[in-house]
């Protein structure tokens, strides 16, 4: 059975993002392990930095997996070290480049690994939809191909500072059967072990398919 699983909206690691606290107890440890692969050319170091900040403030400790390129996703050591982790943090940054760093490698598939054991799985914003097989390109709101680990879903991240047309498109774009989340900032979309999808942090998300607006029982499923 795979771990809890959240889909942050954005500007993680600030107040207002209370399932941190509820995802660390999940994990059962004290250490969150950050990839910031997506942040890799807007600074890594500081989203780690505030990552550690943050985490401190409830007790946990950050550790870091530094797998900037293709090279580092390759690197067994690295993959070794994102399989053992108990809570995985990806940071938000370009979606585009997390996949092409990721996709078909050993810290892909050490991540994959470690979620299916049990872990905790978080990604924010970019790195959330890029989980998805249909990832929303955050410059047109069309979509492109993700990583696939999530079939059938996908996610706006940063839904409550997107104009009302972008989002229009995105919904329009979506193939039928494809359900959409816009997921607000310092917010998750999280799923727990059982499969019982919910919302939790300080704002909110909605849910589209077919262009119709349907609930979070929609993720039934997923």
């Amino acid at each position: 059975m795979a771990g809890p699983l959240a889909l942050v909206g954005g500007s993680e690691w600030r107040d207002g993002c209370t399932f941190d606290v509820e995802l660390l107890a999940a994990s059962g440890g004290t250490t969150v392990t950050v990839l910031a692969t997506a942040a890799a050319y807007e600074g890594p170091a500081k989203a780690v930095e505030r990552a550690t900040r943050w985490f401190a403030g409830i007790g946990a400790q950050v550790r870091e997996v530094p797998v900037y390129n293709r090279a580092a996703a390759l690197d067994p050591a690295l993959a070794a070290a994102t399989r053992s982790a108990t809570f995985l943090y990806l940071a938000d940054g370009s979606s585009q480049h997390l996949r092409s760093v990721l996709l078909g490698t050993p810290v892909w598939e050490a991540i994959v690994d470690a979620w299916r054991a049990g872990a905790v799985l978080a990604a924010s914003a970019q790195s959330a939809t890029a989980l998805c097989d249909h990832m929303v390109d955050n410059l047109g709101g069309a979509f492109t191909v993700g990583l696939g680990l999530l079939q059938g879903l996908t996610v706006i991240p940063h839904y409550d500072q997107w104009s009302p047309d972008k989002r229009h498109r995105t919904v329009k774009l979506a193939r039928p059967a494809l359900v959409v989340a816009g997921v607000d900032e310092r917010t998750a979309l999280v799923r727990d072990p059982a499969g019982i999808w919910s919302v939790s942090g300080a704002a909110s998300a909605v849910f589209f398919r077919g262009g119709a607006t349907v609930g979070v029982d929609a993720l039934a499923g997923f």
